[in-house]
């Protein structure tokens, strides 16, 4: 039975630590900063979840199990949360899009939102559009 439970273990180590890799390559492949953010969430997410699951059916014990299982929720809870809130503010402070993105779809409620005057969002789309702030290739936009 042990043999068959460090085969499965393994398993989930390997797959784990195939998709932190897979993140990896997504935060040097990828060319914008929203796409970075992307695929290190996912891939990262579902390979640190596999990591802690392998861990837990090495150990064993019903603490581990829990511990790992609540590590689990919260980072599955988290991670992706946070993500998008960092990727809000990016966007919200100017740093481009990637020239081969197709579709934008925040602009247009930004726009929709500002002309009907509704929201504190469009005071605070104006506001920083009148700044100058720095992107993510260092250059200032206007």
């Amino acid at each position: 039975m042990t043999v068959v439970v460090d085969w499965i273990t393994a398993s989930f180590i390997i797959v784990g630590l195939a998709f932190c890799l897979i993140a990896s390559i997504g935060l040097l492949r990828m060319p914008d900063l929203y796409n970075r953010m992307q695929a290190a969430t996912k891939a990262g997410t579902l390979g640190t979840a596999a990591v802690i699951t392998g861990t837990a059916l090495h150990f064993s014990t019903s603490t581990t199990v829990i511990e790992a299982g609540l590590i689990i929720v919260f980072f599955f809870g988290t991670a992706p949360i946070a993500s998008h809130l960092v990727a809000r503010a990016a966007y919200g402070i100017g740093i481009r899009l990637d020239d081969r993105t197709n579709r934008d779809d925040l602009a247009a409620y930004r726009r929709k939102q500002a002309e009907s005057g509704t929201g504190s969002s469009a005071n605070l789309g104006a506001d920083m559009q009148s700044m100058r702030f720095a992107d993510h290739t260092g250059r200032r936009s206007a």
